[in-house]
């Protein structure tokens, strides 16, 4: 039987074993809270069955062998929410792909709309520019203009399809950061 009849008794037994429990506990569950919640947790169910608790054996062994057996359990409950929790985010990472896709979808069909809604010079310089990726100098021998028109085209563009797809930019810059 455990001597934890009174508290003086079962307060010598805790200030003996936690540490060196506590210790054992941490080396299967490399985790301090955890560890100590279990040691805590075991001395708290002795505590309340002080007088039901009956064992042939020594304190240290009883002890040794609850921490074991409570860390085992929380290891397998952990690994069972770990084993349930992979297919819902699997799937929350498959539906935030549609998402995203139905995004770029919804963004790239927003940039059309604000490319073919700029004027048609402006349009034309921006186009060799950004999709053909010509640089401002043989976009001007391209269209037999000065290359200050170009930069000038090219600012009122930028402009215009910032101030249409203003309330699109944190997408834009989602987008941005996700492909760096």
């Amino acid at each position: 039987m455990l001597p934890l009849g009174d508290e003086p008794s079962f307060e010598r037994v805790y200030k003996h074993f936690f540490k060196p429990l506590h210790v054992y506990a941490l080396n299967l569950l490399k985790d301090e809270d955890e560890a100590a919640g279990v040691v805590q947790s075991i001395f708290l169910r002795l505590w309340e069955r002080e007088n039901k608790l009956e064992f042939s054996g020594s304190v240290r062994a009883y002890l040794y062998g609850a921490v074991s057996h409570e860390c085992l359990n929380y290891l397998r409950n952990e690994n069972m929410k770990i084993n349930h929790q992979e297919p819902i985010v699997d799937q929350m990472k498959y539906q935030n792909k549609i998402v995203a896709g139905m995004e770029l979808i919804e963004l790239k069909g927003k940039l059309q709309y604000a490319i073919n809604d700029l004027p048609e010079g402006c349009r034309a310089i921006f186009q060799l520019s950004r999709f053909e990726q010509l640089k401002y100098e043989e976009i001007a021998d391209y269209l037999h203009i000065s290359i200050k028109t170009v930069e000038g085209q090219m600012g009122r563009a930028l402009r215009m399809l910032m101030l249409k797809l203003v309330d699109y930019l944190p997408m834009i810059i989602w987008f941005i950061v996700r492909s760096l």
